[in-house]
């Protein structure tokens, strides 16, 4: 399967983080999206800001705007995780004034969409036939692994200190 392929064929299954119909997104794609940590964003504000005007401050799943699919789903399991242990974590034994707490800790709402946008991503992989479910399966490797070359800053390599400045080049 190509790299071409496998994009299309993830960008016809994303769902979306409400319960409501899934709809196709390709004529706001052509608008613009930017990528997230679990899927891609359409706000028109923060794309046009390549992703650094997010009026929610990345609370990806309560955005209309957030759309993901079977590719982020190790990434979504591994946030819910990381929710639930910063929850026990923070209401375990960490001082901590009740604002500061407060703050903090990730909402029982959040969890609760993640939980149901995993089991809805899930429930749509069970619904494949297992040809299809194949097929999705390429796609998502080749999809992820284009998407560890593409993630992380480049490495810039600091310039080395100037030892003798009395020197002329």
């Amino acid at each position: 399967m190509t790299d071409d392929a496998a994009v299309q064929g993830m960008r016809a299954d994303m769902v979306l983080p409400r319960a409501r119909p899934q709809v196709r997104c390709a004529p706001r794609r052509a608008i613009g999206e930017v990528a997230t940590a679990y899927g891609v964003c359409l706000e028109p504000s923060n794309v046009a800001a390549g992703g650094h005007a997010c009026p929610l401050r990345f609370r990806c799943v309560g955005c209309d705007h957030f759309r993901t699919d079977i590719s982020y789903l190790p990434d979504l399991e591994r946030y819910l995780a990381d929710l639930l242990r910063s929850r026990e974590r923070l209401m375990s034994a960490f001082e901590a004034d009740d604002w500061a707490r407060s703050e903090a800790m990730p909402s029982e709402e959040e969890i609760r969409r993640v939980r149901r946008l995993i089991t809805r991503v899930k429930a749509d992989l069970d619904d494949l036939t297992p040809e299809d479910r194949a097929q999705i399966e390429d796609a998502v490797t080749v999809v992820r692994r284009g998407r560890t070359v593409m993630l992380g800053l480049p490495k810039v390599r600091q310039p080395l200190p100037d030892v003798r400045p009395w020197r002329t080049g």
